[in-house]
């Protein structure tokens, strides 16, 4: 199917694309445009796990606030900023070198699916989790992550449904947002997030309240306003609303199943290890959408449930009853790591597959040679 996508935000419009345009000039010809999408991913990775080190807990922003030191947050700003423009670039690069395919397709929404988790998780270290003084609460993250994550999966459930990708406003707002928080936080310190800022009001409330804002009143309701604008066109590609319906049903239960835990954990699991837990929200998302993004692309059904769904429900299980007793932490780590190692696994055996079927490598422009 030929990729659409429509993007109607003025930022974007007036602002950021002629920005990408003059950056474009700039990469060589011979470069793949998978090569500039996997190297933005590669640095928002990096830039989470050197957060991570100094801030393993997301406490040090709120007891300590020199623990991260200055050059972190700078470098932060600096590579979510080279993330934002490869994977703005990326589709231009792969148009004007005329190497647009399905798998760069694939490669660029499906790393965007785990990316998106991972610039949450990386901004809650500016914030720092509750300590009674300031901070935002493990369960407000929680949310917050959850709320991201709902909106990303609007956008290709819309998708899915009309054939058209409308890129949601939230994404260079939130990017324009997390740079500047970057700098801000670089160049002031933490404590900025730390003092009320209007009517008792710390920014990061106010960042929350945007944000949901954004998503309920804005993302969504512009999806639905689009797929039953598609429906009586007539274009939708789905008749049934069962077909329609049937790409959410895996992230729901897996959101039903995370909270479950949440909620129900004998030993407070999220407050335990905030880390580890969230990092385990966005892997277990980006592979349930990863799977509706190619049903997507190759018009076929999704699965009513996604098989991540029965290793969670087993642990959910095991943990709320208690049967695990001392062992949920441990059970959690075991978890998160069959998580993220079976996604890898899963990108690149997928990467593979399309690369030999379309007779393409993923990092290079040049042909493979037919065996």
């Amino acid at each position: 199917s030929q990729y659409s996508a429509v993007d109607t935000n003025p930022l974007s419009v007036y602002i950021m694309q002629p920005i990408w345009n003059k950056i474009i000039k700039i990469v060589p010809l011979w470069i793949a445009p998978n090569l500039l999408t996997f190297s933005g991913f590669i640095m928002i990775l990096f830039n989470y796990f050197l957060i991570s080190f100094y801030d393993w807990d997301y406490t040090a922003s709120g007891t300590s606030p020199g623990l991260v030191p200055t050059w972190v947050w700078l470098f932060s700003a600096f590579t979510t900023f080279c993330a934002y423009a490869l994977d703005s670039i990326d589709g231009k690069h792969a148009r004007r070198t005329q190497s647009s395919t399905p798998l760069g397709e694939l490669f660029d929404h499906g790393l965007d699916s785990w990316a998106t988790s991972i610039f949450v998780l990386s901004f809650f270290s500016v914030c720092s989790r509750d300590n009674g003084k300031t901070g935002v609460s493990v369960y407000t993250m929680y949310i917050y992550l959850s709320i991201v994550l709902f909106n990303f999966m609007c956008s290709h459930w819309e998708k899915y449904n009309t054939g058209v990708l409308f890129l949601p406003w939230g994404y260079d707002i939130s990017q324009v947002v997390l740079i500047a928080a970057y700098l801000l936080t670089g160049t002031v310190g933490v404590e900025v997030w730390q003092k009320p800022l209007l009517f008792g009001y710390y920014i990061t409330d106010l960042l929350v309240i945007l944000l949901i804002g954004f998503s309920l009143f804005l993302s969504f309701p512009q999806t639905l306003y689009n797929i039953h604008r598609a429906h009586l066109k007539k274009t939708l590609k789905n008749d049934s609303l069962y077909e329609g319906l049937l790409p959410l049903v895996s992230p729901l239960l897996l959101f039903v199943l995370l909270t479950v835990w949440v909620v129900l954990s004998p030993s407070n699991i999220l407050a335990k290890q905030p880390r580890l837990f969230l990092w385990m929200v966005g892997v277990a998302f980006s592979n349930v959408i990863c799977k509706v993004i190619i049903c997507q692309m190759s018009s076929t059904r999704p699965e009513l449930f996604h098989w991540f769904l029965f290793p969670l429900a087993l642990v959910v299980y095991t943990a709320i009853s208690g049967l695990l007793g001392h062992m949920e932490e441990a059970a959690l780590g075991v978890f998160t790591a069959l998580v993220t190692a079976a996604h890898v696994h899963y990108g690149v055996c997928v990467g593979r597959q399309l690369s030999e079927h379309l007779n393409i490598y993923i990092f290079s422009l040049k042909k493979r040679v037919q065996e």
